[in-house]
């Protein structure tokens, strides 16, 4: 079935919120681009699920008990498109994946790259900027001379934000809960799903996503058929029989992503990771900058710390050219 171009698989799936009365970074770049917002569906009550075998609770919460967040229309991939639209033609490129990088004894960086046709790429640079979540660093690219034991550790320390994490998505013809005055959030203690929200967009179809209480090796495990099967009985006993036949049910592991998790990455948080700078004495000191949203000390795992971190690494780069004219 052919549906709106906002649910292709990619939009839903990388789904994002924000909060302009903590984040005004993002909140900033928002307007700057001019990018429309629309306030995430918070309106009704919640349900709360302690057993498969127990009644279903309905919670009305007190008028302010839930922060005022707000979406993207047409979801992340607008910001993306719209920043990506800012640079010079040339600059970004795809299907180029660094797998080494060494650094001579005059200082010149040499980057290695594979490329999507087999064949291989070098660049040559004075700086780096890394804006890969720092285990995938430590995992993927290889340094001549080698990275400190002191700064490996900082990178594997440093767990990649939901890299451990599953979601779903169910889209249906319209949001029918809103309907019987539910806000569509759920917190369950039985699952499949812990977490669910209202991830209707802000016209045409109704939708719902949820992340997961069920470990990663635990999913893999069950496969991808048997935890979808899980999650559409949850949806059933949660909102009635308007939720048994979905338009379509998505579903995006990133514990079995290469390019985003690592073995380390399926062990759960029990607390949220001690982000920041990875620590550097090495001989890369001022060579590689590392950038991405788990190297930020504030708003680490969103889009707020990923653009504090990546104006930081900018801010640095020029520190460097300045000493250096």
């Amino acid at each position: 079935m052919c549906v709106a171009t906002y649910f292709k698989k990619g939009n839903l799936l990388k789904l994002k919120w924000f909060w302009p009365q903590h984040e005004p970074v993002i909140t900033s770049l928002v307007e700057e681009l001019g990018l429309g917002t629309f306030v995430q569906h918070t309106d009704g009550a919640i349900l709360l699920e302690q057993s498969q075998s127990d009644p279903i609770q309905r919670r009305v919460l007190p008028e302010g008990a839930v922060e005022r967040s707000v979406r993207l229309k047409g979801g992340v991939q607008s910001l993306i498109d719209a920043v990506a639209a800012t640079l010079p033609h040339g600059t970004v490129e795809l299907d180029t994946c660094v797998t080494e990088i060494r650094m001579d004894e005059e200082g010149t960086i040499t980057l290695e790259a594979d490329l999507a046709d087999g064949e291989k790429k070098r660049i040559r640079t004075g700086t780096v900027i890394l804006a890969l979540p720092p285990r995938i660093v430590a995992h993927h690219i290889a340094f001549t001379p080698s990275l400190s034991d002191k700064l490996m550790t900082s990178l594997m320390d440093k767990p990649t934000w939901m890299a451990g994490q599953a979601k779903a998505v169910a889209i249906y013809n319209r949001p029918f809960w809103r309907e019987d005055g539910l806000s569509g959030q759920v917190m369950s203690w039985s699952g499949p799903l812990q977490e669910i929200h209202d991830a209707t967009p802000d016209t045409g179809y109704g939708a719902l996503f949820g992340f997961f209480g069920i470990p990663a090796k635990s999913r893999q495990k069950l496969g991808e058929e048997r935890v979808l099967k899980l999650v559409a009985d949850q949806l059933i006993r949660l909102f009635g029989p308007s939720a048994e036949k979905p338009i379509s049910l998505l579903y995006k592991d990133w514990s079995s992503d290469p390019e985003t998790a690592v073995d380390d990455d399926t062990t759960p948080l029990r607390t949220f990771p001690d982000y920041g700078r990875p620590t550097s004495t090495s001989v890369w000191d001022k060579k590689v900058i590392f950038a991405g949203t788990e190297t930020s000390s504030e708003h680490g795992g969103h889009l707020e710390g990923a653009l504090r971190s990546a104006e930081r690494a900018a801010f640095e780069v020029l520190d460097l050219y300045k000493m250096h004219l």
